[in-house]
């Protein structure tokens, strides 16, 4: 496919941002067909023609939320004006919001998500949001009731990668080191994901001042596996000890800070100071890092708190083939 834009395609983001009313441009080569078969099924109550403009622009986000969230948004919106009733679409202006910073909207429309169907796939966002707007407590909240068996793999290990982040917002790096401590958190059934988890654990080891060597390197061993390698996941032979799950069903007892049976103080119960963090809820220490290698194309539940553009949304966003087309007109 040639790489160079149309001239209408060009000047889509200048049409957009001059004549709002309108919808952003797209380019005459995407069609419905390119937006997954999963998705355009969501769309049928809708006539015809409308079905296929708001399948166009779903697929237009897809294929630029990583290049330009900003546009990826504006199609979003535009795809939002026409059929404000689907779930999939409060679901994707949720994700492109979350992409371009826009905490609050993207928390609404998650919720909104949510609501209408009874999804919990993305809780990590939802999470992620609200440390960006500065409340890692509620997004602890926001988590407490949801039955991680029944999320997909992905999904649970971006929640732990989520809620680990907003244990290091409050100065809690113990918390956050037991967040990562899942199932997944093992060189077998190695996915995507997986990577981002070795390193946020990593992370947290440093934070505590433990030697952390073992889960980098795996990390780097997992993602240049990853890269040679056609199968869904894999397995990595690896000497390294594996913590043992927790038990999250014990947390609740630990955010209360109580006492062993000894009247022993454990470590989570020191004397939490109020130190001052700016409007993201950022607290100066692992969780204002930005991510390491990989970091820039985290998915939800990076190690710092959400900054906008530095931040990308999970892997749950509109599924269309992946092709370089370009051209324009508008829907």
């Amino acid at each position: 496919m040639e790489n160079n834009y149309s001239k209408d395609y060009k000047n889509a983001r200048a049409y957009a941002g001059r004549d709002k009313p309108k919808s952003p441009m797209i380019p005459p080569e995407i069609t419905a067909e390119d937006l997954d078969m999963s998705v355009r099924v969501q769309l049928k109550t809708l006539s015809e023609e409308n079905a296929e403009w708001v399948a166009r622009h779903l697929a237009m986000t897809s294929l630029l939320i990583d290049s330009d969230p900003q546009l990826a948004h504006l199609h979003a919106q535009a795809a939002l004006n026409r059929a404000g009733r689907l779930a999939i679409v409060h679901e994707t202006v949720g994700i492109t919001a979350y992409a371009i910073g826009d905490f609050a909207l993207a928390l609404r429309e998650l919720l909104t998500h949510r609501r209408l169907t009874g999804s919990n796939e993305q809780i990590p966002l939802i999470v992620d949001c609200e440390r960006g707007m500065g409340r890692p407590k509620r997004g602890l909240d926001a988590a407490r009731d949801v039955d991680r068996k029944s999320l997909s793999k992905g999904v649970r290990i971006n929640l732990a990668i989520a809620l680990s982040g907003a244990r290091l917002d409050l100065e809690q790096p113990e918390l956050a080191l037991e967040e990562l401590e899942i199932a997944e958190l093992s060189p077998k059934g190695i996915i995507p994901q997986s990577i981002d988890l070795f390193r946020a654990y990593a992370e947290c080891l440093a934070e505590l001042g433990k030697d952390n060597e073992k889960w980098l390197e795996l990390a780097s061993r997992a993602e240049q596996a990853l890269s040679e390698q056609e199968d869904e996941q894999f397995e990595l032979i690896e000497e390294i000890e594996i913590p043992e799950p927790y038990q999250p069903r014990q947390r609740d007892d630990r955010d209360r800070g109580v006492r062993s049976d000894r009247g022993e103080k454990r470590s989570y119960d020191r004397p939490k100071t109020d130190r001052g963090g700016d409007e993201r809820g950022r607290t100066g220490r692992a969780g204002d890092r930005k991510p390491g290698p990989r970091g820039d194309d985290r998915k939800a539940g990076g190690r710092s708190a959400p900054r906008g553009n530095d931040r990308k949304p999970s892997d749950r966003k509109p599924n269309p083939r992946g092709d370089d087309r370009r051209g324009g007109n508008r829907g």
